[in-house]
């Protein structure tokens, strides 16, 4: 996974005991040592996300948040709610229910660092250990000190989440997005903020994914959860002017398509975003494979806010593209064993 802003890319990759992360400069070359991070427990069992420095990660888990420092000292743990849906067990380690055949396929939540480091939030299962919110709240969404595991605030994420991911707002580190999957009922949108007393959320939509923040972060990129429409908000939710997408008028039919087939109808992938403040990039990949090869779509929201299918000169496989913000965006190669990173022509 390729993440970072302009100036701080990190290069990490979890492995089922570790998350190996590799600092890149701007030119995406290695700079400074690799650092590995030992996890606490199998990748499958939780996702990650690791600090803009790499100094810390933090490993959201089924019972608990956990920040492992590289030298693998648990620097803190928040533990929480089993996310096993029909377990109330309050576990205090993993082993506790590491072998057992009704943990295997477990819920979940995610963390996620602000932009400067300083806070992690966590969309949770509930309740606390300590502590006490709305006795109805199945998920809860924490701010938390990344020095130390304080809570800082918390809130109901009105949601039962089948999993969830963040994206931060890249230059105001008390605002966080958060995009919860509910499985087929639904994809619940919020969007925290930070008084430095109180949590605020908004409850943006609840059949929205979150797939990307603009640079500024003013600008939010939605997919929704049916996949047919993509859209350009602001972060109070509202749809820009004319910044709206629907995949079936928007974009042709892939060309090796059945003329007649209603399911060859292309939908948006749930991936993408802005690779700078007014460009997006995004995708087809998923109605198009099998018909042939996955398509790649650039849109100028401040132009003729077309979709434009992108000509790669040599083949990226069938994954859609993560964007890196200034003016870039990456996909795998065709073997899978590389990323490669891409800028538009504008000429």
């Amino acid at each position: 996974m390729l993440s970072g802003l302009p100036g701080r890319r990190l290069l990490a990759q979890r492995c089922d005991d570790a998350l190996v992360v590799q600092a890149l400069d701007d030119a995406f070359a290695p700079t400074g040592e690799r650092v590995r991070v030992p996890a606490p427990w199998p990748s499958r069992r939780g996702t990650w996300a690791v600090a803009p420095d790499a100094s810390l990660a933090v490993f959201a888990g089924v019972h608990a948040v956990r920040a492992v420092e590289p030298s693998g000292a648990t620097r803190w743990e928040v533990r929480h709610g089993c996310w096993y849906g029909a377990c109330r067990e309050m576990h205090t380690s993993y082993d506790e229910y590491a072998d057992r055949k009704d943990h295997r396929y477990p819920e979940g939540g995610s963390a996620g660092f602000s932009a400067d480091g300083k806070f992690v939030w966590a969309h949770v299962r509930g309740p606390l250990t300590t502590g006490e919110l709305d006795p109805k709240a199945i998920d809860e969404w924490l701010l938390l000190d990344a020095e130390d595991g304080r809570l800082l605030a918390r809130a109901d994420a009105g949601a039962a989440a089948a999993g969830s991911h963040h994206l931060p707002h890249p230059v105001d580190p008390t605002q966080m997005g958060l995009s919860i999957g509910e499985g087929q009922d639904g994809a619940p949108l919020r969007w925290g903020r930070w008084d430095g007393r109180t949590m605020a959320v908004d409850h943006i939509a609840e059949d929205l994914a979150l797939m990307s923040v603009s640079p500024s972060g003013e600008r939010l990129m939605t997919v929704a959860h049916d996949q047919d429409v993509l859209a350009v908000r602001d972060s109070r939710g509202s749809v820009l002017d004319g910044l709206e997408w629907d995949a079936e008028t928007a974009v042709p039919r892939h060309p090796d398509a059945e003329p007649d087939n209603d399911e060859a109808s292309p939908c948006w992938d749930w991936a993408g975003g802005f690779i700078d403040e007014t460009t997006l990039i995004c995708s087809t990949v998923e109605s198009d494979e099998e018909w042939g090869e996955g398509r790649h779509w650039a849109i100028d929201t401040s132009g003729a806010r077309t979709p434009v299918e992108v000509s790669y000169p040599l083949p990226v496989g069938t994954q859609a593209g993560i964007a890196l913000g200034d003016g870039l965006w990456c996909t795998a190669s065709e073997s899978g064993d590389a990323l490669l990173v891409w800028a538009l022509d504008r000429d």
